[in-house]
């Protein structure tokens, strides 16, 4: 049996100013024919399918297109789960109908499935809260998921049962070794599916994605997990959350993180891109590997020496991708330049002004306190400069001006010695 496993599709993202669904529309279409390339039998994504609890029409109209394209009209089970950036509720409500094109939607972890049968023969022939039973006709053994979706601290107490003060680590392991131990066999794959965030307990902890506005390992949040929670009928655990592809853990039971599928903030510039592809038998190692996307745009830092530096690699560069542009410069960025610099490539999100480093920057001397005695425009010039590296260009001590009510003239701008 082959599964193809993704997360973290983040729909409604945004980069600063930029809406990133024509990216998204592009990437997905190439799952999706990733998909049917390699004839996966089902489809996993564990998570994390929009960016937000109220995501926009566009978003959700491309979700559930992409949705209804990876069952290949009805002849693929797909199945999502809800993560920490997923309104539950929301991932749910098209249940009824999601059903019909052979579309599993888990937005709780006490959420016990639907039974259904497509006209192809492939259905879901046994739930429980938390659990779901596949078949499918070219196959004669089932693939069981254990479905624990996001939840947080205090929804998952509730779903388990326990109280403040008992173990919410220990209340899960059993809730999933009881599952397991109930429908889970060797004559079958198991897989366990979640977004939460599990270890091994033995490597440095993966970081979140530095712009996780709800991150998971917080108070409130669900915390950490350990891999040895994980039973040992399980032989894949398909996780979401982390941006990056990881493997959290190795042996005996893999533990995956495929990574989102683009890369969503600077601090992922330079990332590849990957869906893993995940071959199973029952009662085997499973054979897992990444297949990487390849129609990301990407996201890249660079530092320019001039303006005019800028400008010219900014020309060179494709224009399917993202720039966060530092420019060394003695002197403030117009707006003639930063015009210039902006027309030159669509893609630009952040232009940053470094002052040129002189010889008295580099004696480290130290910075007097205002003098309360100076004019405001002058202890205005020296804040911005201490704030920004460069003095205030006219247009700027103009706007200030016209706030205080006062003028400008040229000696304003020589700095005070």
């Amino acid at each position: 049996m082959r599964i193809l496993h993704t997360s973290d599709w983040h729909l409604g993202k945004r980069l600063g100013q930029f809406s990133r669904l024509r990216e998204q529309s592009i990437v997905l279409e190439e799952i999706v024919q990733i998909t049917n390339h390699l004839q996966a039998d089902a489809v996993i994504i564990s998570g994390d399918l929009w960016d937000a609890f109220n995501p926009s029409a566009d978003a959700s109209e491309l979700l559930y297109k992409t949705l209804k394209d990876l069952t290949n009209f009805g002849h693929r089970l797909v199945v999502a789960i809800a993560g920490n950036h997923d309104a539950p509720e929301r991932v749910e409500a098209p249940e009824m109908l999601a059903r019909e094109c052979g579309i599993l939607l888990c937005g709780f972890p006490f959420t016990r499935p639907s039974l259904f049968q497509l006209a192809g023969g492939a259905a879901v022939s046994l739930t429980a809260p938390g659990f779901a039973q596949l078949t499918f006709p070219q196959f004669n053994y089932p693939l069981r998921l254990l479905l624990t979706p996001y939840a947080n601290e205090f929804r998952m107490r509730q779903f388990l049962g326990i109280n403040a003060t008992e173990g919410l680590r220990d209340a899960l392991r059993q809730h999933w070794r009881n599952t397991a131990d109930n429908y889970c066999d060797s004559k079958g794959v198991n897989v366990l599916v979640s977004h939460l965030f599990m270890t091994d307990g033995k490597i440095v902890r993966p970081e979140e994605p530095l712009d996780e506005a709800r991150p998971i390992v917080t108070v409130g949040g669900a915390g950490e997990m350990f891999a040895s929670m994980v039973p040992d009928q399980i032989q894949y655990v398909a996780m979401g959350h982390l941006h990056r592809r990881i493997i959290t853990a190795k042996e005996p039971i893999p533990v995956v993180y495929p990574g989102s599928i683009l890369q969503y903030s600077f601090s992922e510039a330079g990332q590849p891109k990957f869906v893993e592809v995940v071959d199973v038998e029952p009662g085997k190692t499973v054979h897992h590997y990444p297949y990487e996307l390849k129609s990301v745009w990407p996201l890249i830092r660079h530092k320019a020496e001039s303006s005019e530096a800028a400008i010219q690699w900014l020309s060179e560069l494709p224009k399917e991708s993202y720039v966060e542009l530092t420019i060394i410069t003695p002197d403030f960025l117009s707006a003639e330049v930063v015009k210039a610099i902006h027309s030159t490539h669509p893609g630009i999100v952040q232009i940053i002004p470094q002052r040129e480093q002189t010889s008295s920057d580099e004696s480290g001397q130290r910075q007097s306190l205002p003098d309360p005695g100076k004019e405001i425009s002058q202890l205005f010039i020296e804040y911005f400069q201490s704030r920004h590296g460069v003095l205030p260009d006219k247009e700027t001590m103009a706007l200030f001006e016209e706030v205080i009510g006062g003028s400008i003239t040229d000696e304003t701008l020589i700095p005070a010695n």
